[in-house]
């Protein structure tokens, strides 16, 4: 087989969630325990940090990972989903999986997958598994697929679970409150494992210290030194920001102090728990160069000046709200308060998203070209452009840009879309893409 051919079979023959949705959600470990025996276990082979979360846990777990190579070490990394390539989602110190090992993972299961029939993710979990103890790599970090509980990842015992955050998203599989998804994400916390959870929520906190008295980690309380239970936005890593203390991070995204402040405290936890070495000089190598490090993309990424485009995969309300404060403030630092910066949005989502929670948070004082990404899960540009006019039907007729060029209209393309708001804008205009890490991922194709 070929590349190509390995990863046509792959998604030909396995269902995957960032191509049908939710119809490749398969909950529970049965098939995840089948492969790992079928491969011989290599999970238990792995020491690693195990991160969950509504949003960041992927920027989390390179801030985690860069560090960790800083430091020395052979640093495996899985995340979902990938923007360009598939083998994104695999790497050891930031260099992704070979080509030839993803052939050879195939060739030598084939059998084993057609007759067990996993999700492409479970698929794809297992050929890291694989490849991360073929390679013997100090440590491993995983990130969560989705959920937690039922999740394919949730067989490790790590040296430390992480749960960055917990917003709205995935309803149909994790419940419609914030507590009823925290009970999904708390269960990867395990009997004595560390855990760090990024941010104090009153819908979600005594859900997490519920699961750490389970899991005999919570000690005599949260103050004592025996706990091993720890919320990062208590830990004091703010107040360093505010002191000018903090590495420097090379993740530019106001939403990713939240995220560095929970890599922080994990490191932290790994250094002083876990007997990893940890030094003040790889936090700030790898918070300062987390991208080069490990090959992240599209998280607050500048993909060119005059006029400055920018990039970011956040996709979903709770995600979103952070992108547009960042994008109003770029607004209101216009130096020419005469003749300020003009916003361009290209905006596409996918289908089984809170699609009118995101366009409320959107600005209104902007040039929107709505599209589409090239995924059967795209909700189509004209429906995205119709609930956007049916929430703000006074913004439709504000200020059209030119004489020829209407301040919204829908895209049958990603391509077009760009290439539209690329011609309407001026040296000194913003554009924004995003929506979608499908459309974030066409855009970087374009680029490249």
């Amino acid at each position: 087989m070929t590349y190509q051919e390995t990863i046509q079979y792959l998604y030909a023959s396995q269902p995957a969630f960032h191509l049908v949705g939710a119809a490749a959600y398969k909950p529970g470990l049965d098939n995840t325990y089948r492969l790992m025996a079928h491969l011989g276990n290599p999970h238990e082979r792995l020491r690693a940090v195990h991160i969950a979360g509504t949003n960041g846990k992927g920027s989390t777990s390179h801030l985690i990972a860069a560090t960790l190579q800083a430091q020395g070490y052979k640093v495996g990394l899985f995340t979902s989903p990938h923007l360009v390539d598939f083998r994104e989602r695999i790497r050891i110190s930031g260099e992704m999986i070979p080509e030839e090992m993803v052939i050879e993972f195939v060739e030598n299961n084939r059998a084993f997958l057609d007759e067990v029939r996993p999700s492409f993710f479970e698929t794809t979990m297992a050929l890291a598994f694989w490849y991360f103890s073929q390679h013997q790599v100090d440590i491993a970090v995983i990130e969560v697929g989705l959920g937690g509980r039922l999740d394919s990842t949730n067989i490790l015992t790590p040296l430390v679970s992480v749960i960055t955050n917990i917003g709205i998203d995935h309803t149909e599989f994790l419940g419609n409150t914030l507590a009823q998804i925290a009970e999904e994400k708390a269960g990867i916390m395990k009997p004595h494992v560390p855990c760090v959870v990024g941010e104090t929520q009153s819908e979600t906190q005594e859900v997490f210290l519920s699961r750490a008295r389970v899991c005999d980690i919570l000690g005599e309380g949260l103050e004592t030194t025996d706990c091993r239970m720890w919320f990062a936005d208590q830990c004091g890593y703010m107040r360093k920001r505010r002191l000018k203390e903090a590495p420097v991070c090379q993740l530019q995204g106001v939403y990713q102090d939240k995220n560095q402040q929970t890599a922080y405290v994990a490191l932290q936890v790994l250094r002083n728990y876990c007997g990893v070495e940890v030094t003040k000089e790889s936090i700030a190598a790898g918070f300062a160069q987390v991208c080069t490090l490990t090959g992240l993309r599209g998280r607050w990424e500048v993909l060119s000046q005059n006029p400055l485009t920018i990039c970011d995969t956040g996709h979903n309300g709770h995600g979103l709200r952070y992108v547009a404060e960042q994008l109003s403030s770029l607004i209101a630092s216009s130096p020419n308060s005469l003749s300020p910066h003009r916003l361009h949005i290209i905006l596409g989502m996918v289908n089984d998203k809170d699609i009118d929670t995101v366009l409320a948070l959107l600005p209104t004082e902007a040039v929107y070209y709505f599209t589409q990404p090239a995924t059967s899960r795209a909700l189509p540009a004209e429906e995205l452009l119709r609930r956007w006019q049916a929430l703000h039907p006074i913004a439709n007729t504000q200020s059209p840009i030119s004489n020829t060029q209407s301040p919204i209209a829908a895209y049958p393309t990603v391509r077009e879309a760009l290439e539209a708001a690329q011609e309407a804008a001026t040296a000194e205009d913003i554009i924004f893409i995003g929506g979608s890490n499908y459309v974030v991922g066409e855009v970087l194709q374009l680029y490249s």
